[in-house]
């Protein structure tokens, strides 16, 4: 008998994952089962298509630090990667501290639910998600999100 994965809720989750060669694990305890899809121009050049992500919060460390490159995408953010692999590990928010983590990098990934589209107005005709989320404008995520 297949079981149904929990729903998510809004309480921190522990999440775990590690890149593709392994040499970059990392935990949070601040996590969510909530993915997105951002569909900015910086994210769609960076992972070649929308970026589906989960917000895992600012209590996340990481084992393997000294595989891990950094770049520094815009006064706001900071994109990581396996300097061995090449596997994207996270999008730093500057401001507030915050790890946004690919959803398939997670050892929890069958346990997502993706609830939220942003940058939606910047998503190219090319591709959709039937999936029933909340949509939000390029202004719409700095009126949400802005320090």
């Amino acid at each position: 008998m297949s079981q149904t994965p929990s729903s998510p809720t809004s309480s921190p989750h522990s999440l775990s994952g590690h890149c593709l060669c392994g040499k970059v694990g990392l935990k949070s305890t601040s996590g969510s089962l909530h993915a997105e899809a951002c569909h900015c121009g910086m994210c769609r050049k960076w992972s070649g298509g929308p970026y589906l992500s989960v917000a895992a919060g600012t209590e996340v460390s990481f084992t393997g630090e000294e595989n891990i490159s950094r770049f520094s995408s815009s006064d706001w953010g900071e994109r990581g990667f396996c300097k061995h692999c090449g596997s994207h590990l996270f999008y730093f928010l500057k401001p507030t501290g915050q790890y946004m983590v690919p959803a398939g990098l997670l050892d929890q990934e069958s346990q997502l639910e993706m609830d939220q589209q942003i940058f939606i107005d910047k998503k190219p005709a090319y591709y959709a998600f039937s999936n029933n989320t909340e949509n939000l404008t390029e202004e719409e995520v700095f009126a949400k999100y802005a320090p």
